[in-house]
Order: structure tokens, then sequence, then C-alpha cells
């Protein structure tokens, strides 16, 4: 009696979870690429782990917190390492609908990832879109950071026009200096031309030269 109600049982279970079934879920695990030479073996343990993981994440959505391990079942598992599972109702002996277990998978996501070391690339729920990660809120506020770049660009800005109005002040006070000086060469400059020296012309006053001058002017008048 007893092996008839397992056979039963278990004819029962394998029509519920199969390939494309309805409700179900494929689930595909890429164990080697996400721990290389520490990537461990699946076994019936981890499939244990599973079973309890998307127990626990039914658990947390309303209505179906009497959801037990035994309610999960997986099939077609291959070595590579894939398989399906879906979620029954033993209520009703059918499975729950796959929008709610969705939900669940989704809500605790990073849950299930981390008890197998893996992500959402190496354990793909493939008819379950991943789950975006929260936020990170920053350690420094933002209203500070910015106010520390606006506090440069014054104290920046408050420098470059002291150092102008500076300069400034240091070329209004050299000026006239400077120009005394240039006239004062210009006067005691003495230009050869010919190998004969000249005197320079006279830029203030003038210069009277005697070629030009006519013989009237030349005479000093009585």
């Amino acid at each position: 009696m007893l092996w008839l109600l397992f056979f039963l049982v278990t004819a029962i279970h394998a029509e519920l979870c199969q390939p494309d079934a309805e409700n179900a879920f494929k689930v595909r695990l890429s164990l080697r690429t996400a721990l290389g030479d520490k990537a461990y073996a699946w076994d019936t343990n981890e499939e244990y782990l599973f079973k309890a993981m998307v127990a626990f994440s039914m658990r947390r959505v309303p209505n179906r917190e009497a959801t037990e391990i035994s309610h999960v079942l997986l099939c077609n598992v291959t070595q590579r390492v894939s398989f399906w599972f879906v979620v029954t109702d033993p209520s009703r002996n059918h499975t729950l609908p796959a929008v709610e277990v969705q939900s669940a998978i989704r809500m605790n996501r990073n849950r299930i990832n981390n008890a197998f070391f893996l992500n959402d690339q190496t354990l793909e729920f493939l008819r379950i879109p991943s789950t975006l990660a929260p936020p990170t809120d920053p350690s420094v506020p933002i209203w500070i950071i910015i106010f520390g770049v606006v506090f440069c660009i014054v104290i920046v800005a408050t420098m470059l026009l002291i150092l102008s109005g500076i300069r400034q002040r240091r070329r209004e006070n050299k000026g006239p200096s400077e120009m005394e000086d240039t006239e004062d060469k210009w006067e005691n400059t003495i230009t050869i031309e010919n190998g004969i020296p000249c005197d320079p012309l006279d830029m203030k006053g003038g210069h009277v030269n005697d070629a030009f001058v006519t013989e009237d002017e030349r005479l000093t008048p009585l």
C-alpha cells in the first residue's frame, strides 16, 4: 500500500514538474565560471538548499506562509547544471501561479544568490528578470559636495582678483619713472653718421639745422 502511494505521488509530481510546463521555471548555474577551482559539486544537498530558499521566499508572500520545502519540485536536472522547478499547492494539488513565484524570487534574489555564492549572471532564472540592486547612499551628503565645489570656486576667483589688483598697482607705480628714464636716455644718446658724431635732435625744444638756415637768419639783427 505504501509503495502504491509512493508511486502515485511520484507520478503526480512528474506530471506537475516538466520542461515548459505551466508555472515552471528553468534555472541555470555556472559554478565553474563564478568560482573557478573552488567550484563545488551540485548534488542532492545543494538541491535541498535550493528548495529551502525557494520555500523561504514563498513564505514571505501573503497567504503563502504555509509553504514547505516538499512543495518545491525539481526535475530534469543536468550536469551542466540546469533544472526546472515548480511550487505546488498541496491543498489543491496544482502549481502556484507563475506571477506569485516570480514576485517571491525577485523579492529575495540577493538572499538566494548569497546562499550559493553566485550572482544574477551565474545563477539565472530564465523567465524571471534580474532585479536592480538598491541604490547606495553616498557616505557624504550631496549638498556638502556641492557646497565644497562652490566654495572652492569662490576662493579661486577671489585670489585671482587680488593678484590682478596687485599687478595693476605695480604697473601704475612703475609707469612715470620708466618714462623719465626713457626720455633721459634719448637725450643723452649721441648718434654717429659717416663716422662723425652728431648731436641728437632735441625732442622737447626742437633743433635747428644750420644747412637749412637762410643768410638773413644767420645775421644777427642790430
